[in-house]
């Protein structure tokens, strides 16, 4: 699908991937961008329709499908991240919090928008997933298998909604220089590239952006393997 003239729905769009979301999409000439967000004070980008969405919240996601029904591009990138591996003392509970945001709203948002989706003429669901769909060491354990869950939900999605031609591309990366990563000593690309590449990927009419050289070694090691 095309940028240009799009109607978009970013959630988490007050800082990181998702503001730059917001800031790529005006620049690409999208016609609206609801930018969601738990507090939308906190929405700092001109140009953009602020919307209070807490994405864990199903009366707010209802309200926000009500109010942009409009929509022809939901960017479901909010998500969040704790350290620690399974065998810690409260695994079960951060696994259960980490999951409630990365897969179960990602469900939530991808139901309350398919009808929009697909009475706008089928138009786009973009999942910011995470290289860690495909590893985990044990430092990110939560995390890493909500996000494996989250890439099979989006390629289980991207089946249901084709016969609405409603285009569903996941979107993949490493680390991203965002306040998500602030304590971690690695190379990371910047939220910048990251949306570039995915948005360009989007236009492309492809299925999935590995958006960094490492996500594409690990994707090329699992397909040879």
């Amino acid at each position: 699908m095309k940028i240009e003239n799009a109607v978009v729905l970013v959630t988490g769009a007050n800082r990181g991937i998702g503001l730059a979301f917001t800031r790529e999409l005006l620049a690409r000439g999208a016609r609206k961008v609801y930018a969601g967000a738990r507090d939308p004070a906190t929405i700092t980008q001109a140009g953009v329709e602020p919307l209070r969405l807490d994405v864990n919240k199903p009366d707010e996601v209802a309200a926000a499908a009500a109010l942009a029904s409009d929509v022809t591009l939901v960017i479901n990138n909010a998500g969040i991240a704790q350290a620690g591996g399974f065998l810690a003392p409260d695994s079960e509970e951060v696994a259960r919090r980490i999951f409630e945001t990365n897969f179960f709203a990602v469900l939530r948002m991808s139901k309350a928008f398919a009808p929009a989706l697909a009475a706008n003429g089928g138009g786009g669901l973009l999942n910011v997933l995470s290289v860690a769909s495909w590893v985990n060491g044990g430092d990110l354990a939560a995390y890493s298998a909500s996000k494996s869950a989250a890439w099979s939900l989006t390629n289980a999605l991207r089946s249901e909604l084709a016969p609405q031609k409603t285009q569903v591309l996941g979107l993949h990366m490493a680390y991203v220089d965002t306040d998500l990563t602030r304590g971690f000593d690695v190379p990371k690309t910047s939220p910048e590239d990251i949306v570039r590449r995915a948005l360009d990927g989007l236009e492309a009419g492809q299925d999935e952006v590995l958006a960094d050289e490492i996500t594409q070694q690990v994707k090329r090691g699992l397909v040879a393997s």
